[in-house]
């Protein structure tokens, strides 16, 4: 039976294909984590740029715990193929701000944190998500499940604070910006994530071998997620609530995790 559960343990079972998966994961946490670094270098906010150093702290442990899970298994990072490359995708498509911006050292402004507020708001809702998947998928394998919950809670974390800021700022009356921009960055992500889970699940087939026809009914799932964000599902990722978690990047900044199963 092909089920998400299924499919992953493929993947774990497979040292090539494993590799491919957390090099990819490595990938995004890391090119996260150097974003968020620069944008809280460049906010004058004294309140905001602790949270935003937070979570780009995260982000770089995210990263190290995918790496720590290749470590593990004596396997070392691949080379990203560019369609799998969702950080990259986003940001060729003017989606959030892009590296060339991060990289001069200007102040942001205040329409450059609503939008990355607003990109940050759709994709951590994208990661919360499917991490909270692979926890279910996860749950009775030792290392995996532990190196998953940890991060699904700061995914969850990341979540709470982009709803508390935004929800900041549109008190202040820039509610119909804020709308505007996640609308914008909604149906772009919903597009963009199609493209890279088919990009993806076809380059992990390749090594192990799944028959077109298994490739095929894999692309035709993510077509019909796609179909049914774009006929609504994306709304999800745009509207605003108080969290549960309040304050929830106000804390110290992450320290190093240690490797899992170590």
């Amino acid at each position: 039976m092909l089920s998400a559960r299924s499919l992953f343990q493929e993947i774990y079972d497979n040292d090539e294909a494993y590799r491919l998966f957390c090099s990819i994961a490595m990938n995004g946490e890391t090119q996260g984590g150097w974003e968020n670094g620069r944008i809280s270098a460049l906010v004058s906010d004294p309140q905001l740029a602790p949270k935003i150093a937070r979570h780009g702290a995260d982000e770089d442990k995210h990263g190290r715990i995918f790496r720590g899970l290749m470590h593990n298994r004596g396997l070392e990072p691949v080379e990203v193929p560019d369609d799998t490359d969702y950080t990259m995708l986003l940001e060729k498509q003017g989606i959030g701000l892009a590296h060339s911006r991060l990289r001069r050292d200007e102040p942001l402004d205040h329409h450059d944190i609503t939008v990355y507020l607003a990109h940050s708001r759709v994709t951590e809702q994208r990661a919360s998500e499917q991490m909270k998947l692979l926890c279910k998928i996860f749950a009775d394998n030792p290392q995996m499940g532990r190196a998953v919950r940890q991060i699904s809670a700061d995914e969850d974390r990341h979540l709470a604070y982009c709803h508390e800021e935004l929800l900041r700022l549109s008190a202040q009356g820039r509610a119909p910006e804020i709308a505007r921009i996640l609308r914008e960055t909604a149906h772009a992500e919903i597009r963009i994530y199609r493209d890279v889970s088919i990009a993806v699940m076809s380059h992990i087939g390749q090594i192990l071998k799944w028959p077109k026809a298994k490739l095929a009914l894999l692309s035709l799932g993510s077509n019909a997620l796609y179909g049914y964000e774009r006929a609504g599902g994306w709304r999800r990722m745009t509207t605003l609530r108080p969290p549960a978690i309040r304050n929830a990047l106000g804390g110290p900044v992450a320290q190093d995790a240690p490797s899992p199963g170590v």
